[in-house]
């Protein structure tokens, strides 16, 4: 009940004054190619319910019928606009409809599409337990994933084999002893406003 105050309140707190810089992102969006503002995407969240999850929309129109499901590396399907705003986490900001609605928390394991939780082990989807977030020890850890995958021979494979599995240990490790001032943590070290090196173990 605290954590769902907790949430509730920033993300209530975040929408009632952050709704300028919200049109002034839009704006910058929609002016690079007309197309729409917002990017919305199915994902597995809490129990494996389906849920859809905002962001602003950072890459061409119809993108996620144009290649991989997986971003890697300088993808020539992300748009200007939207390459500063995935450097920046800005992207992520439409999610606090999501936290308000109670769908996400602000700090909890990154909703999976279900094309790869299909591909859960027994012991992985204990992680369907928790609440999905808008941000998490393992997103902190794996900031530059999509240059990772860049490196990697065949990066579907390497995400699968293991940054998926290393992600899913270290939510449920954060999990297991979690407080509020650990996700204030989180969130901190995600807008870098907090020194890496006082960050959580993970």
């Amino acid at each position: 009940m605290a954590k769902r105050l907790f949430d509730w309140f920033w993300a209530s707190l975040g929408l009632l004054f952050l709704w300028p810089f919200f049109l002034g992102i839009a704006l910058l969006v929609k002016l690079e190619d007309r197309g729409p503002v917002f990017f919305k995407q199915w994902r597995v969240g809490q129990h494996g319910k389906p849920f859809r999850m905002w962001k602003f929309r950072t890459m061409v129109v119809n993108a996620e019928h144009m290649g991989a499901t997986l971003t890697i590396g300088q993808d020539r399907r992300i748009t200007r606009i939207g390459r500063w705003l995935r450097v920046s986490k800005l992207d992520e900001l439409p999610q606090l409809v999501n936290v308000w609605l109670g769908e996400m928390s602000l700090v909890g394991p990154r909703p999976e599409v279900q094309k790869y939780v299909d591909l859960y082990s027994d012991d992985q989807r204990r992680v369907l337990l928790l609440k999905p977030g808008i941000t998490d020890p393992a997103s902190v850890k794996y900031r530059r994933e999509s240059d990772l995958l860049a490196l990697a021979d065949d990066p579907d494979h390497t995400y699968i084999s293991e940054i998926m599995p290393e992600k899913i240990r270290i939510n449920l490790d954060y999990a297991a002893r979690a407080t509020l001032w650990g996700d204030l943590r989180v969130i901190l070290l995600t807008l870098g406003l907090w020194n890496s090196d006082h960050s959580i173990t993970i």
